[in-house]
């Protein structure tokens, strides 16, 4: 059989005289020198250098280190005023190498003071339409008056330390520094008016109903530290709004005071149950520990309703613990339903939670808790298990938030109860994404404030595969014979984006503030590229190793973006430096098509191309060695007499090395191909993308091939390919199935094909 091959290789062999005939000709004009522009060169440039706290594996180094801030907070809601106010005491430990001259601490809710710099950093003009509540809004009330009062800032002995507010941070100038392997407590006493979240969809705040009754959500309600590590010192980038957090670690005591009549439930473990529960409420938890298949309602409808007519004078105090949490967050309302039931991740029982107002019903009662269960098996099916005890979802209109252990979602159904197949899927997958973001950042704790798709990106893929995994689970929720409609990770969905104007896009690897679309550069864009990496380019079973080794050596810590590019490649051996460049730091598209094809026949005599070389080198036919030649369909020198016929028929120089070197039983063994195509694949687009090709025959067989996105490392504009085969070639389709977000498809066939791209279509849409 080794013979057979030599044999079918050497009927390939005008390829290389070709090639060779071309490396003779000395180039008219030489070209200038230039640096390395390849697109598969390495990121050596792009990288920062590995050292001894972050390694070139992608791993953390052996003198890795973290910061660690503890919180006792006590803080009180005033139902009737909207008001927050609370002390704190943090316990801040400096594990970093250095000494500390002074501490940073966030002060989100700054962004709304009265006189906020937030609402100044747009330009932009008359716009061509606003929503009525968006006019009144910027020109017709007076801006909300929020923001920390920041109260006292005291040391451990109760006496006053000095601090500084500039915007968004505060400085804490220590009276002596912060030394390495230390640690220091002090204490903030603070208050703050709670937003309306559903007028311009803060992060937190209150929804207020027609009963005279609210629901609240509520972060970022105490001053929090910033981190100081070893790639920036501390992250003290203001809060502009989209940016959103870098976090420390840490472990929370929580006391939290409401009315009496309120359901409140949190970041943590509650440490006083039997004070705050009925005892009916604890008969119906301890159901709910036992309950793996449906949620248990702890508190019904009815009884939200009856305790809406009242508002309580009295109150009670909720006591949380929280351990190894980078944030805190807490939802209360006296009109809140709330069910729960048990999830058996591995050996360990963890609650999955839902807390929602009548508004939300029948719509949460039936998905919410079945979408918080499926996304903390999937994603953990993909990372690692789930370390925390639960997982609430908190209906809030309009959001879309999330903090350990508890998020707000949105998906409320008419007043009549009825809802659209929109607001059904909606709900379920922002429920998904929001819980789903207790992996990527609040454990795989990435800087969320520098680098948005670090935690949207990946969570809207880890979201995307576990939306089909919920369609699977729960086929009655979706249409029949139909895939669950994922808004963003299939490769197509991402082609409108990409399409557009690249002067105004930028690439992922961009600050969340500087960037015009913020949903598709840091959701859609980099879960399409993770998607394609998946299923395309690496293949399931070594992404997947590569992504639960990221995910495992970073849980509880904080990656860089090079930190995750590097251990993807360090666990499955494929260089993927080409991929995250195109991807990831340009604004590149994927447009690879089919330039042009040639039909080619065996024959002994020199081809047009070799004709030509003989000439310039002063050469008879009669010097050359018993060449095999592929004679160009087109050529003037064509002899129409080679068609149909087999190699071995139509090149003598052929029958001959075969009668030579191979037996009769080996001839017979060979299947001789008839027909030769070079193909000419171009690539319009910048990203160099796998070529997956489906060839048609007229013989009606079909054969699909998926060159190496590798191939355009020589040339990155078009690349030759030289097939063979028995049967006619009829057709062939680039990317038959949309797998790699090409963005113009016309150019995908050949015979060209007139049709519409993807974006025209999606242009004709807009303009219905």
């Amino acid at each position: 059989m080794n013979k057979i091959k030599y044999c079918l290789t050497t009927l390939l062999f005008l390829i290389s005289a070709v090639n060779f005939a071309q490396d003779q000709e000395a180039p008219k004009v030489k070209e200038p020198g230039h640096v390395n522009q390849s697109r598969f060169k390495q990121l050596y440039e792009e990288f920062a250098t590995p050292n001894s706290y972050r390694s070139a594996s992608g791993a953390p180094g052996h003198e890795y280190y973290q910061q660690q801030a503890n919180y006792v907070i006590n803080v009180e809601l005033d139902d009737k005023n909207h008001r927050i106010s609370g002390n704190e005491t943090i316990t801040y430990i400096n594990n970093s190498p250095d000494d500390l001259e002074f501490l940073w601490v966030q002060l989100d809710q700054n962004i709304r003071t009265k006189d906020s710099k937030a609402k100044l950093k747009n330009g932009g003009g008359v716009p061509i339409a606003e929503k009525a509540s968006t006019f009144a809004s910027n020109y017709l009330t007076e801006p909300f008056d929020g923001g920390f009062v920041i109260q006292e800032v005291k040391d451990a002995s109760g006496k006053p330390l000095s601090h500084t507010i500039n915007f968004t941070m505060m400085r804490i100038n220590l009276p002596e520094p912060l030394k390495s392997k230390e640690k220091i407590s002090f204490s903030i006493k603070w208050n703050y008016n709670i937003p309306d979240h559903t007028v311009n969809r803060a992060r937190s705040g209150y929804e207020e109903f027609a009963d005279g009754n609210r629901a609240y959500v509520i972060a970022q309600f105490f001053p929090r530290m910033a981190v100081y590590n070893d790639v920036e010192g501390w992250q003290n980038h203001q809060f502009w709004g989209n940016g959103e957090f870098a976090l420390n670690f840490g472990d929370y005591e929580v006391n939290i005071t409401v009315p009496a009549d309120h359901i409140l439930d949190a970041t943590g473990t509650l440490q006083n149950r039997k004070e705050v529960f009925s005892k009916e409420m604890m008969k119906r938890y301890e159901q709910a520990k036992k309950s793996y298949d449906k949620p248990v309602l702890i508190v019904t409808q009815e009884e939200a309703i009856e305790a809406s007519k009242g508002f309580s004078e009295k109150k009670k105090t909720w006591r949380f613990k929280a351990e190894n949490v980078r944030d805190y967050g807490f939802a209360t309302s006296r009109r809140f339903i709330w069910d729960m039931q048990n999830v058996k991740l591995g050996s360990r029982d963890v609650m999955a939670v839902s807390l929602y107002p009548k508004e939300g019903n029948p719509l949460w009662e039936e998905y919410s808790t079945k979408a918080v269960a499926l996304t903390l098996k999937s994603y953990s099916s993909h990372t690692f298990d789930y370390p925390y005890p639960k997982a609430i979802s908190v209906h809030a209109k309009n959001q879309g938030m999330e903090y350990p252990m508890i998020c707000w979602n949105y998906g409320r159904p008419n007043e009549d109860g009825s809802y659209s197949d929109r607001v059904k899927y909606g709900m379920i997958s922002v429920i998904i994404h929001e819980v789903g973001h207790n992996f990527f950042p609040m454990i795989v704790n990435s800087d969320e404030r520098q680098w948005g798709w670090m935690d949207e990106g990946l969570d809207t893929f880890m979201q995307y595969m576990a939306e089909q995994e919920f369609g699977e689970l729960y086929p009655e929720a979706i249409a029949p014979n139909t895939a669950y409609p994922s808004r963003r990770g299939a490769p197509e969905k991402i082609v409108p984006y990409m399409a557009g104007d690249q002067s105004n896009l930028a690439p992922i690897m961009s600050n969340p503030e500087n960037v015009y679309q913020l949903g598709p550069n840091a959701y859609g864009k980099p879960a399409t590229a993770l998607n394609i990496l998946r299923e395309t380019v690496m293949g399931r079973e070594l992404f997947d190793h590569a992504f639960k080794t990221y995910a495992q050596r970073w849980k509880f810590k904080h990656p860089t973006p090079e930190d995750f590019f590097r251990t993807m490649e360090d666990a499955s051996a494929v260089d993927l430096d080409y991929y995250w460049r195109g991807w990831f730091y340009t604004t590149d598209y994927v447009d690879i098509g089919v330039k042009g094809i040639k039909k080619y026949f065996v024959s002994d005599r020199p081809n047009k191309k070799m004709q030509e070389y003989m000439a310039a080198n002063n050469l008879k036919e009669s010097d050359l060695l018993p060449l095999v030649y592929l004679v160009d369909e087109e050529a003037d020198n064509f002899d129409p007499a080679l068609k149909g016929k087999a190699p071995s028929e139509s090149s003598q120089n052929l029958k001959e090395f075969m009668m030579d070197n191979m037996t009769e039983a080996e001839r017979n063994a060979v299947k001789e191909p008839k027909y030769f195509y070079e193909i000419t694949f171009d690539k319009p687009g910048g990203i160099p993308m796998p070529i997956i090709v489906e060839y048609t025959y007229a013989d009606g067989t079909k054969k699909n091939i998926t060159y190496p996105a590798e191939i355009w490392r020589k040339n990155d504009k078009e690349v030759n390919l030289v097939i063979s085969s028995q049967s006619e070639l009829t057709n062939i389709v680039i990317d038959p199935k949309l797998e790699t977000a090409d963005i113009d498809t016309t150019n995908n066939s050949w015979p060209k094909k007139e049709q519409e791209t993807d974006f025209d279509q999606f242009k004709e849409k807009v303009k219905g």
